[in-house]
């Protein structure tokens, strides 16, 4: 694994146990968290398409990002108070890391987050807790990091 790579998954899983905990506690993802960590592992993702001489993969991470983006903005704006600007802004890096893998691994990783969400909110009504919320950063993350872990 190039060290760009290597940097770029490190950043991300910092990146990831920071915001999950923050949305967690606050249901919020805060842009000064999630602007230049997001930043931070881009522009290391597009050190890596170079160091290992594939810049194509720039596009799949521009793609992913979009993609993911346009994707949750539409959830976003048809349920605000239910998905956050901070969500969409955080499935737009989960795109990007993601993207480097190809769209599939965009699709079923955005997919696997939205499949676990619904299971997270069942089991709080299930709980009795209605009119419950859920934070649903853990669950963009769960999806982004099970494919990139899984791999392609």
């Amino acid at each position: 694994m190039p060290w760009p790579l290597a940097a770029a998954l490190s950043v991300f899983a910092g990146l990831s146990v920071v915001l999950a905990m923050v949305d967690v506690q606050t249901r919020r993802l805060p842009d000064a968290i999630l602007v230049p960590g997001g930043a931070a592992v881009v522009v290391l993702l597009g050190g890596a398409a170079f160091a290992i001489g594939e810049p194509g993969r720039l596009a799949g991470i521009a793609a992913g990002t979009l993609s993911a983006f346009a994707g949750c903005l539409a959830v976003h704006l048809a349920r605000p108070a239910a998905f956050g600007g901070g969500d969409v802004k955080l499935a737009a890096l989960c795109g990007a890391v993601l993207g480097w893998q190809g769209l599939e691994a965009v699709a079923s990783g955005i997919a696997l987050a939205f499949l676990a969400g619904g299971i997270g909110a069942a089991g709080v009504l299930l709980a009795g807790a209605r009119g419950g919320s859920i934070a649903f950063g853990p669950f963009l993350l769960f999806g982004a990091w099970w494919r990139v872990i899984t791999g392609p």
